[in-house]
C-alpha cells in the first residue's frame, strides 16, 4: 500500500539474546527467535535484521496488536511510540483521558501528576527502550566484517550492510535518547559488551556525551537528507536527534549548547526540506508523501496493526457529543481524550480564527473539565485523521494508517527562533522572526494577517507558539521543562497535581522512576531521587 512494507511486515529479530532475554524480559515463546547462523544464511537477512530494529519503533508482537513480546507488560502500555506520546503529553496542559479505570491502570496517576515507580508506563518506556539497545547491538555484532566475509556476502551487499550499520546506532542513540529525558539515566550496553552481561548506569552526563560522540560520528557516513527510503533514516534525522539534545543541554548536562543547536538547525533548513503548504497535511493517512517530515514512526492499519500514538489519538479525538469518528476514517472511543482549558486558551484572539492549526471543536460543551470521567467536559481536537489528503478512508476502521511525526520540520524553525531568543550568536533574531512568520502565513493559507514582529519573539511568546504549532507530537513536557513551568507553581493547568485549578510540583518530578521490575532487572540501577 505505501512505505517499507517489507520492514514493517517483520517484527523483531531477536536473534541469540541468551540470559539478557530475562533483563529485557522479552517473550521466549516469539515465533521469530531463530539460531543466527541460521537466519543470517537466508537470502536478504541483513535488510531484515535491520528491518526488526526499526519495527520496534512500531510494533509489539508477532502476534497481532494485543501481544508484547516484552514480558508482564501490556502491548499498548509497551508501544514506543505511544509510551513517548503519553509520557510527554498526557502529564501535560495539553490534553485529558477520559477512562482512568479498568483496563487504563496507571494513566489516571500519569496525568493528574501522582505518579509512583510502579506506573506500568515506566516500565514500558525503559524496557522497550533497552529493548531497541538490544536489537541494535545485535545487528552490529553480527555485521562485522570478519561476520560477513565468513558467510560470504559479496562486496556490493556488504557496502550497503556499513549503511545499516550507521543507521542501527542512530537507532540505539534515538532510544539512550529518550531514556536520558524521560529517566536521567540507562544501563549502558554496547556490541563490544558480552551477550546477558548487566551493564552499567550511566547518569545524564555520559548518556548524553555517547549520544552526540556517536552522532557525529556516523553523520558522514549516512545518506543525504531525503535520499533515504521512506522509513529509513538519514542525515536529517542525526542532526535533527543532536538539535534536540543541544536545545536541552542545560537540562541535561547544566551546560548551555544553544550555539550548537542553532548549527544543526541552519544544516536542517538548507538541507531541502520545505514546510507543507497545508498544516493538516502533515496528520493524514498519506502523511507519509509530506516534504516536512523528517522522521516518522509508521503505521499501516492492516500490515502493522497495533495501538500506538496516532490510532489511539484518531480513535480518542472522536467525541462523545459529536461522534463525528466517520470524518476521521476511524470509528473513535467516544470520548477518550480532551482538551484542558489551558491549551484551548492559547487559541485565544483574533489572529487564530483562520489558523488552521486550531482544529479545537467546542459545540456546546463546557471548556472547563470539573469531572474528568465525564466525556462531555471539555473541547475536542481533529489534528490527526486516518483520511488521506484527498478524502480516501484509511485502509482499516480502527488500525490507523497515519505515521506519527516524530521530527517535523516546523519544529526546526522553532528551535532556531529558541536559540535566537536565548542568546545564540549565531542565531539572528531577525531570520527567527522570519522563520516564525512562515510558520504563521502556512496556518493562515499564505496571508500574513497574524504574522509577528521581532520585539514579539519573547520566551513566553516561543513556549506558546511551540504548543499551538507541535500539540499532540510527543514534545510538551520536555518544553515545559525547559521553560521551568513544568513543576513548581509558576504555571499552573487543570489537575496538575490532581488539582482541579492544578497545585504546583516538587522538583524531582521533573525526571520519571524506575519501575520495581527494572530495578530489579539489574543490581546495577538506583532509584531517582524522591522515589
Amino acid at each position: 500500500m505505501k512505505k517499507l512494507s517489507q520492514i514493517l511486515t517483520l517484527l523483531l529479530i531477536s536473534v541469540s539474546f541468551n540470559s539478557c532475554t530475562d533483563d529485557l524480559e522479552v517473550d521466549p515463546n516469539d515465533p521469530l527467535r531463530l539460531d543466527e547462523e541460521a537466519f543470517y544464511s537466508q537470502p536478504g537477512a541483513y535488510s531484515s535484521a535491520i528491518a526488526g530494529v526499526y519495527a520496534n519503533l512500531s510494533l509489539t508482537s508477532t502476534n497481532g496488536a494485543t501481544s508484547s513480546n516484552l514480558g508482564g507488560i501490556d502491548a499498548g502500555f509497551s508501544q514506543y511510540g505511544r509510551v513517548v506520546w503519553y509520557l510527554n503529553n498526557l502529564t501535560t496542559d495539553e490534553v485529558i483521558w477520559s477512562y482512568e479505570g479498568g483496563n487504563d491502570i496507571g494513566v489516571r496517576e500519569l496525568q493528574r501528576n501522582i505518579w509512583d515507580a510502579s506506573n506500568p508506563f515506566f516500565r514500558g518506556m525503559y524496557s522497550r527502550g533497552m529493548l531497541q539497545v538490544a536489537l541494535a547491538n545485535e545487528f552490529l555484532r553480527q555485521s562485522t566484517t570478519d561476520k560477513l566475509n565468513s558467510r560470504g556476502i559479496s562486496a556490493t551487499e556488504q557496502a550497503e550492510i556499513q549503511i545499516y550499520r550507521q543507521e542501527a546506532r542512530a537507532l540505539r542513540a534515538l532510544a539512550y535518547y529518550h531514556l536520558m529525558d524521560f529517566f536521567g539515566k540507562a544501563t549502558f550496553n554496547s556490541e563490544n559488551d558480552a551477550v546477558g552481561v548487566a551493564g552499567p548506569e550511566y547518569n545524564r552526563q555520559q548518556l548524553f556525551n555517547f549520544i552526540e560522540s556517536e552522532l557525529l560520528a556516523i553523520l558522514p557516513t549516512l545518506k543525504a537528507p531525503r535520499t533515504n527510503q521512506y522509513g529509513r533514516l538519514d542525515q536529517g534525522f542525526a542532526r535533527m536527534l543532536l538539535a534536540k539534545i543541544y536545545l536541552n543541554a542545560e537540562v541535561y548536562i547544566g551546560t548551555a549548547k544553544y550555539n550548537e543547536c542553532a548549527t544543526q538547525c541552519t544544516e536542517l533548513i538548507n538541507a531541502g526540506y520545505v514546510l507543507n503548504p497545508n498544516y493538516k497535511n502533515n496528520f493524514t493517512a498519506d502523511n507519509h508523501i509530506s516534504p516536512e517530515l523528517i522522521f516518522a514512526i509508521q503505521s499501516d492499519g492492516v500490515r502493522t496493526q497495533n495501538y500506538g500514538p496516532t490510532t489511539v489519538m484518531i480513535n480518542g479525538q472522536v467525541g462523545s457529543l459529536e461522534q463525528n469518528g466517520d470524518d476521521m476514517g476511524i470509528q473513535g472511543w467516544g470520548g477518550a481524550l480532551r482538551l484542558r482549558k489551558q491549551f484551548v486558551q492559547k487559541f485565544n484572539g483574533s489572529e487564530f480564527s483562520n489558523d488552521q492549526r486550531n482544529n479545537i471543536i467546542s459545540g456546546s460543551r463546557n471548556i472547563e473539565i470539573a469531572d474528568v470521567t465525564d466525556r462531555d467536559q471539555g473541547y475536542v481536537l481533529f489534528k490527526y485523521s486516518n483520511r488521506t489528503s484527498t478524502g480516501i478512508a484509511g485502509s482499516n476502521s480502527t488500525f490507523a494508517d497515519t505515521d506519527f511525526p516524530l521530527f517535523r520540520f516546523a519544529d526546526v524553525h522553532l528551535m532556531y527562533a529558541e536559540c535566537a531568543v536565548r542568546g545564540a550568536s549565531n542565531a539572528s533574531l531577525s531570520q527567527a522572526t522570519t522563520y516564525i512568520n512562515l510558520l504563521r502565513e502556512r496556518a493562515n493559507n499564505g496571508s500574513s494577517i497574524a504574522n509577528i514582529s521581532q520585539s514579539n519573539l519573547t520566551l513566553d511568546f516561543i513556549l506558546d507558539e511551540r504548543s499551538r504549532e507541535l500539540h499532540w507530537e510527543g514534545h510538551r513536557r520536555q518544553d515545559l521543562i525547559r521553560f521551568n513551568k513544568f513543576t513548581g507553581g509558576t504555571y499552573n493547568w487543570a489537575w496538575k497535581g490532581n488539582g482541579i485549578n492544578g497545585i504546583a510540583l516538587p522538583q524531582h518530578m521533573k525526571i520519571f522512576p524506575l519501575h520495581p521490575a527494572t530495578l530489579a532487572s539489574n543490581p546495577n540501577l538506583t532509584q531517582n531521587p524522591g522515589y
